[in-house]
């Protein structure tokens, strides 16, 4: 993981980002590329541009994470009848 420094208006934030060099998306990665977009510390453009994802992509990921947090972004997980069916990118 890389360390951005992200400077709010009363402080500094360290926020772990990946390495804009990541090819292998687990589901912490994920997430952690979706809270620092839903809490403005990167812009969604930023973001598909560092990762090179489609804002289709990202939204994908950040639907899932809504709904089941961390578990929504793993290749399959439990649906909402709790089959294990769905696939996210």
């Amino acid at each position: 993981m890389e360390i951005i420094d992200i400077r709010g208006a009363k402080q500094c934030q360290a926020l772990a980002l990946p390495s804009r060099h990541t090819k292998r998306w687990v589901a912490t990665r994920k997430a952690a590329v979706v809270i620092a977009v839903c809490s403005g510390a990167i812009s969604r453009r930023r973001a598909c541009e560092r990762y090179q994802l489609s804002p289709e992509e990202l939204n994908s990921w950040e639907t899932a994470f809504k709904r089941y947090g961390t578990d929504g972004l793993r290749v399959s997980h439990p649906d909402d009848r709790g089959q294990k069916v769905i696939r996210r990118p």
